[in-house]
């Protein structure tokens, strides 16, 4: 058995989508994984939250972990995946600030995954997608703030770095999604629909299957 933990915002959370998200989708094929194989378990839980920034995260990253995983638990059995980035990058327009500074998030990264270490021996970051400015910026449903790509951008760069520093795999979802027609991948401006979902999915199951992480 091999627990997975999966942090995040609404994109992890799985909003929408009719399947229930990316996490949901790598859980059902985990699920069929196990039934034709009962020596293939692995238990996923999708600990996203919407709204969340790396700072949140942070927050309730030890309860939460410790909630769900036995104490004897080998760090070898348990699996964590980290996805988080957007929502600190976002602009307040009357400060021009971004939510959490970059500085700020890269330390919340580094704290993340010192953290993470100590429960388990791989841990994996998943980046973000890039987001359509025409209908983000200002956002509709918090029209005093902004997501804008420049700064996404520049805090995957962030997160890529911190991960290559730390030693822990780095999932570019911003490269994947740029060089396509990314618009049409995501729902409201900034969360991908039932297409980009299903997409995030095989990204990070095509990436984590080439390392031998998951069949």
């Amino acid at each position: 058995m091999t627990t997975i933990l999966v942090y995040g915002d609404s994109t992890v959370q799985g909003f929408w989508d009719t399947e229930g998200g990316w996490v949901q989708r790598l859980r059902s094929y985990l699920d069929t994984t196990f039934l034709k194989d009962p020596d293939r378990y692995y238990p996923l839980f999708n600990l996203g939250v919407s709204g969340d920034t790396s700072q949140d995260l942070l927050e309730r990253f030890q309860s939460e972990t410790k909630n769900r995983l036995n104490e004897a638990q080998n760090k070898s059995e348990v699996i964590i995946l980290v996805s988080v980035g957007t929502n600190d990058s976002m602009i307040i327009n009357t400060s021009k600030k971004n939510q959490i500074e970059i500085g700020a998030f890269a330390n919340n990264l580094k704290e993340l995954i010192r953290l993470a270490k100590t429960y388990s021996n791989t841990v994996i970051f998943v980046g973000d997608m890039p987001v359509d400015e025409d209908r983000v910026d200002p956002i509709p449903w918090h029209d005093s703030a902004s997501y804008r790509n420049e700064f996404v951008k520049a805090y995957q760069d962030v997160a890529e770095e911190v991960c290559k520093k730390h030693k822990i795999m780095f999932i570019d979802l911003y490269s994947r999604f740029i060089n396509t027609d990314y618009k049409d991948f995501l729902e409201d401006g900034c969360h991908p629909n039932n297409k980009g979902h299903k997409m995030i999915f095989e990204t990070v199951h095509t990436e984590l299957k080439k390392k031998g992480i998951l069949p």
